[in-house]
C-alpha cells in the first residue's frame, strides 16, 4: 500500500485553496434616490470594506411610503429585509406590528453591542422610544425644516437679516416683490410637516391629545385650534398677493427657490444638499418664524426623516450582522460625514462636536441651524413629537383640506375642521384595530 505524506508547506497551499467561510449577508431597504442614495450606499460599501465577516446589501425600494408598505408586503410574504427605512409618521404604524419588528435596544444587547442610547440627541431619540424610554429603531436620516432664504435678493434690497417673526416674513416679502426680481415672497415644501405638525411644536401647543399620541391610541386631533386657524389663515390671504405661493406637497416647491422667483422657502434641512448643487445663488438658513404674540414661543422643533427598523423572522448570524453595521452607522466619522454631506442631522453628541472641531460650521454659515432649533428648548409633551396611527394617509388629508384652502374653496377653519374630522375617523379605525 502505497502512503502518502503531507509536508507543511503542501498542507499550507491546501490551505489557501480552501474557500473561505461566506459572508453572513443582509439587505437594507431604503428610499433614498440620487446623490442621498450614492451617499447611502457609500456607507453600505465602507461598512463592508471595514470587516470580513459581514455584507449590506443597499436596496433602493421607492419614496417612504413604497418602501415602507412594500417591506410589510414582503414580511407576509415571508421575504423581508432584516433592515427598512421607515420614515417618521410610520411609527405607530410600526410599533403596532407586534412580532414583526426586533427592537433595536434588545437587539444591541443580545448581541453585545457598543450602545449607549443617552450618545444620541434628545430630541431625536425621544421620537422613537417606547414609554419606558427603550430605543426601538435606529435613528438615521434625521432632519428639521428650517428657513432658506435667497442671499442675492436681500443683498439687492438691501435687507441684511432674515425674518425671525410671521409678520417680519410678510413685510420683508412684500418688500421684495416690489424691490427685486421675486414675483413671491416664500413658499414651503411638506406643508402638513412644517406647516401644522412642526407649526405647532415651534410654538408649544399640541397637534392631538393625550402627549401627541404617544400616551395612547384614544388620541383625537387638535390642530383646529384657533392658533392654528390663524396661522392658515394667514398664509390664505397671502396667496393673492404673491406673498405665499403653494407649490406641491412634497418638495414639489424647491424649483420656485432654485429659480429666484420665491425669495424664501421652508423645507428640511437636508435639502441644503440639494440647494446647493442646484442653485448660483448664495443663500443663508435661518431658524423657523414663529406668531410673537404666542407666550413661550418658540419652542423646539421636531424632526422627520426616517429611522432603520429591524424585521423579525432572521437568523441569530443575521442579527450579528445588522448589530455591528449600527456600530459603523452610529460611529463620530460616519455620522459626522453623512451630517456635512446631506444637510441631516448629526444625531450623536459626538457627531455633533467632531463637526464643530473640524471646522464645518465655521466654514458653513446656517448648517448648525437645525441643531440650534431642535435644541431651542427642552422638548415638552407638545414638542417631543407625534405618535398617531395611520398618519401616513391622514397626511394626505391634510394635504387635500389645505390645499381646498389655497384654492379659496374652504376658509381656513373649514379646512382645519374637515381635516380633523376625517383624520379621527382614521384614529379611531386604527385604535379599533389595534386594540
Amino acid at each position: 500500500m502505497k502512503r502518502t505524506f503531507v509536508t507543511a508547506a503542501s498542507a499550507l497551499a491546501l490551505l489557501a485553496a480552501a474557500p473561505a467561510a461566506a459572508q453572513v449577508q443582509v439587505e437594507w431597504w431604503h428610499a433614498m434616490g440620487g446623490a442621498l442614495g450614492e451617499k447611502t450606499d457609500a456607507i453600505a460599501a465602507g461598512f463592508n470594506a471595514s470587516q470580513d465577516d459581514y455584507e449590506v446589501v443597499s436596496v433602493f425600494r421607492g419614496n417612504y411610503t413604497e418602501t415602507m408598505t412594500g417591506a410589510i408586503a414582503a414580511f407576509r410574504a415571508g421575504a423581508q429585509p432584516a433592515i427598512v427605512q421607515v420614515f417618521e409618521v410610520g411609527t405607530a404604524t410600526m410599533m403596532a406590528a407586534e412580532g414583526a419588528i426586533y427592537p433595536v435596544y434588545r437587539l444591541m444587547a443580545d448581541h453585545g453591542a457598543d450602545f449607549d442610547p443617552d450618545a444620541f440627541l434628545p430630541s431625536v431619540v425621544g421620537y422613537y422610544t417606547d414609554a419606558d424610554g427603550n430605543m426601538l429603531s435606529m435613528p438615521f436620516n434625521s432632519s428639521t425644516p428650517v428657513l432658506y432664504y435667497n442671499q442675492a435678493l436681500f443683498d439687492q434690497a438691501g435687507i441684511v437679516n432674515p425674518p425671525t417673526t410671521w409678520p417680519e416674513v410678510e413685510m420683508v416679502s412684500r418688500y421684495l416683490i416690489e424691490n427685486t426680481d421675486a414675483t413671491c415672497g416664500f413658499t414651503t415644501g411638506w406643508q402638513s410637516w412644517v406647516q401644522i405638525e412642526n407649526f405647532s411644536a415651534w410654538h408649544n401647543v399640541p397637534i392631538g391629545t393625550l402627549s401627541n399620541g404617544f400616551e395612547g391610541l384614544a388620541t383625537e386631533f387638535t390642530f383646529n385650534s384657533p392658533l392654528h386657524v390663524a396661522h392658515i389663515g394667514a398664509l390664505q390671504g397671502w396667496i393673492e398677493d404673491g406673498v405665499f405661493q403653494y407649490g406641491g406637497r412634497r418638495s414639489d416647491s424647491a424649483g420656485l427657490f432654485y429659480s429666484g422667483e420665491c425669495a424664501m422657502y421652508m423645507n428640511s434641512s437636508a435639502s441644503y444638499a440639494g440647494i446647493v448643487a442646484s442653485t448660483d445663488f448664495d443663500f443663508g438658513v435661518s431658524k423657523l418664524p414663529y406668531w410673537p404674540q404666542v407666550e413661550g414661543a418658540p419652542q423646539n422643533s421636531i424632526i422627520g426623516g426616517a429611522t432603520l427598523w429591524v424585521l423579525g423572522g432572521h437568523s441569530d448570524e443575521e442579527y450579528a450582522a445588522v448589530a455591528a453595521f449600527f456600530e459603523y452607522l452610529s460611529s463620530p466619522e460616519v455620522q459626522a460625514e453623512w451630517h456635512q454631506a446631506t444637510g441631516y442631522l448629526p444625531i450623536t453628541m459626538a457627531s455633533y462636536e467632531l463637526s464643530q472641531a473640524q471646522g464645518f460650521y465655521a466654514a458653513n454659515p446656517g448648517t448648525e441651524t437645525s441643531i440650534l432649533q431642535m435644541t431651542n428648548a427642552a422638548p415638552t409633551e407638545n414638542s417631543k413629537g407625534l405618535r398617531f396611527g395611520s398618519f401616513v394617509q391622514i397626511r394626505d388629508i391634510i394635504n387635500e383640506e389645505l390645499e381646498a384652502v389655497w384654492a379659496g374653496d374652504k376658509t381656513a377653519q373649514e379646512g382645519l375642521d374637515a381635516a380633523v374630522e376625517r383624520g379621527n375617523v382614521l384614529l379611531r379605525q386604527f385604535e379599533a384595530d389595534n386594540s
